[in-house]
């Protein structure tokens, strides 16, 4: 297996975000890299033992996977044991900058209630563990076009693994309003908090939860309704006015800003809607808190 150097884990973060790609070899030095879920797509080749956890569904794997995560679709790895393998992370817009990759991102590998987790043969491992090593090294070159080559590499790990047969690891999976309405909550809570003005929510209506999940809105509606006792729109709008108060009370962002930050085109349109739902005033709520 190729080495890779040491990569301390905030300058491993700030070159991701630069970039937006980075591609590693999975050792104990590199298996702690942290990144931002949110913004990251990976695809990750693993020998081993692990325990996945993809939205509601757990995977047990052992001996050699390839994983898919969605930034999208909350998911955790559990390691059981561990000896190989390789990683990249890549953001929507690196990989879409290639015309053909719209149709991959929507692919069975990263839809919810897809397959994340193919199961390879040694035969498998060797020639995918090969175009990593590709990408690896191309990173790190000077070739002019190398963003476009690494993106070829992604497209090729991509459809060699939708020609492969799924995993028959397959799990149980549960009351389908129930499984609909924990992914909503997950992907509502990952939006938050919010950091950067200059990054507001992407997802701020049921519609927009609907589309992001593959379902019609009003099967998302009815689920969360049946499951929780309370609409898709309140869940929202309450996580809304919760993060509103947060970023009054602890930040000295404008109001202006709070409000693009939490996906309102104008103040106005922010402060009525804060004011309908707490009966305060943005201002009232800041003037509070100094």
């Amino acid at each position: 297996m190729n080495k890779v150097k040491s990569i301390n884990p905030s300058d491993f973060n700030a070159e991701l975000k630069l970039t937006g790609f980075k591609a590693y070899s999975v050792d104990d030095k590199s298996a702690g890299h942290s990144y931002n879920r949110k913004d990251f797509y990976k695809i990750s080749l693993n020998t081993g033992q692990y325990s996945f956890h993809y939205a509601d569904r757990s995977f047990e794997t052992q001996d050699t996977i390839l994983f898919f995560g969605n930034p999208r679709i909350p998911y955790s790895c559990e390691v059981i044991s561990q000896t190989d393998g390789y990683a990249c992370l890549f953001t929507e817009d690196f990989l879409k900058l290639s015309d053909r990759s719209e149709s991959l991102l929507h692919s069975p590998l990263f839809k919810l209630g897809g397959t994340p987790i193919l199961q390879l043969n040694p035969g498998q491992k060797a020639s995918i563990a090969a175009i990593y090593q590709k990408m690896i090294a191309e990173q790190d070159a000077d070739y002019l076009y190398k963003d476009e080559l690494i993106r070829n590499y992604i497209s090729l790990l991509i459809h060699e693994a939708l020609k492969m047969q799924p995993s028959e690891n397959t799990p149980e999976h549960k009351n389908a309003a129930v499984r609909i309405t924990s992914v909503f909550l997950e992907l509502l809570e990952r939006q938050f908090p919010i950091e950067n003005p200059d990054r507001p929510l992407q997802l701020k209506t049921a519609q927009d939860f609907a589309q992001q999940l593959a379902v019609h809105v009003n099967h998302l509606n009815s689920s969360v309704k049946a499951v929780t006792g309370k609409p898709t729109t309140d869940h929202i709008a309450d996580r809304i006015i919760s993060e509103a108060k947060a970023l009054l009370q602890h930040t000295d962002w404008n109001i202006a800003d709070i409000a693009y930050a939490l996906g309102f085109d104008y103040p106005t349109y922010f402060n009525n809607f804060f004011k309908k739902k707490t009966g305060h005033t943005p201002k009232s709520i800041r003037t509070a808190s100094l």
